[in-house]
């Protein structure tokens, strides 16, 4: 999620703005702190245990880390003609609406189908690569999202100075992070299939470097300069969600391999935890939030508005499964293409990158500030 919320706009729209999400640990587990639980339990997990954690963590991974993909299509795409039209949506948001939902998923199957059907792996192949990219900037900038939305529950705002700084360091960690995955030429594959890396140069990682530990150094001055003007007052959950995003998810994460495996499903956790709040809003602002289920057996349940969040959630995890899994493994088995040049998992390569990719893109429509959606559920 990349949320781009101005902290006083957002809270002017909402009446009583809650605290919390959900709690305050909730909150807090999901938005971040289940790293500084998790994380330091698996850098010291002893070897005779890694590979039961290692399927463990995958399992889980996808468990969570699929539907909050599935998520983010169900909510782009609701109404999506009206969104199109520009039926309540401001010019820019209309226009960032046509280019991330028809324009850019078009510009993704056409490089995907030129790249399959001439063969070429190693066009192909760079797009790892660039999912590598925008993953990254992407995991920065949810960081900071989560940052700007405790800040509006606890009403504990930014400046527009400070928010600059907090930008401006995501991006130098995640650009010293990326440039460092590319210190040499190496060869590497993805679902069976080659891609690589390019050698930067030498100064131009010192420099990237330099600059990430010197606005590294001037968040933390920002931040005790902050804490110490409101009296020991900072929005806790969304500092530890922005710290744990840079840091233990994109600049340290390749120090354990069992860290790469579990972080997509915490950064997946953040994003649920909005998603979910955002989607039981929504619900409970229809007419008939309140009643109960017609059928007695959903009665357990409450109220109308909570089996429909249910149905929502499962209605995300078949996305997942689908688009993960299901369609591309059966157009492995139903499209003719040349798997001695291609590998045999080309459909699987073609979903797993197109889907990360894409979400960067929905995402930076979807919570972008004068979203009137936006504006309206998530702080209710």
């Amino acid at each position: 999620m990349a949320l781009h919320l101005s902290a006083g706009a957002s809270a002017s729209a909402a009446v009583t703005p809650q605290k919390y999400l959900f709690g305050p640990f909730i909150d807090f587990f999901m938005l971040g702190g289940s790293a500084l639980l998790i994380l330091p339990v698996l850098y010291f997990l002893p070897l005779r245990y890694e590979a039961t954690v290692t399927l463990t963590m995958f399992l889980l991974s996808h468990l969570i880390n699929q539907p909050h993909f599935g998520h983010s299509y169900q909510i782009f795409y609701r109404n999506f003609a009206r969104k199109v039209r520009g039926e309540g949506y401001g010019r820019n948001l209309q226009i960032r609406y046509i280019l991330a939902g028809i324009v850019v998923p078009l510009a993704m199957v056409a490089f995907f189908a030129y790249g399959a059907l001439t063969g070429n792996a190693r066009l192909l192949g760079n797009a790892t690569n660039a999912m590598g990219f925008f993953v990254g900037w992407h995991y920065v900038k949810q960081g900071y999202g989560m940052l700007m939305v405790d800040a509006v529950l606890k009403r504990k705002f930014f400046s527009d100075r400070d928010k600059k700084v907090l930008l401006f360091n995501g991006y130098a960690v995640w650009l010293f992070a990326w440039l460092q995955t590319n210190v040499m030429i190496t060869q590497r594959q993805f679902w069976g299939l080659d891609y690589y890396t390019f050698a930067v140069p030498p100064w131009l990682i010192t420099l990237a470097m330099s600059i990430a530990a010197a606005s590294s150094a001037a968040t933390a001055v920002m931040f005790i300069n902050r804490w110490r003007k409101h009296g020991g007052a900072l929005p806790y959950n969304g500092v530890v969600a922005y710290v744990v995003s840079l840091y233990a998810w994109i600049l340290f994460v390749t120090l354990n391999p069992l860290w790469l495996l579990v972080v997509p499903a915490m950064h997946s956790l953040q994003y649920l935890a909005v998603v979910w709040r955002y989607q039981t809003n929504v619900e409970r602002d229809r007419a008939d939030a309140a009643e109960k289920p017609q059928l007695k057996v959903f009665s357990i349940l409450g109220p109308q508005y909570r089996l429909r969040v249910l149905a929502f959630i499962l209605v995300g995890a078949i996305l997942g499964a689908l688009g993960f899994w299901l369609v591309p493994m059966a157009l492995i088995d139903l499209v003719p293409y040349d798997k001695a040049v291609l590998g045999s998992s080309l459909f699987l390569f073609i979903a797993w990158i197109f889907i990360n990719v894409h979400h960067y893109f929905l995402d930076n429509v979807m919570w972008r500030r004068g979203n009137p959606e936006v504006s309206k559920y998530l702080f209710r």
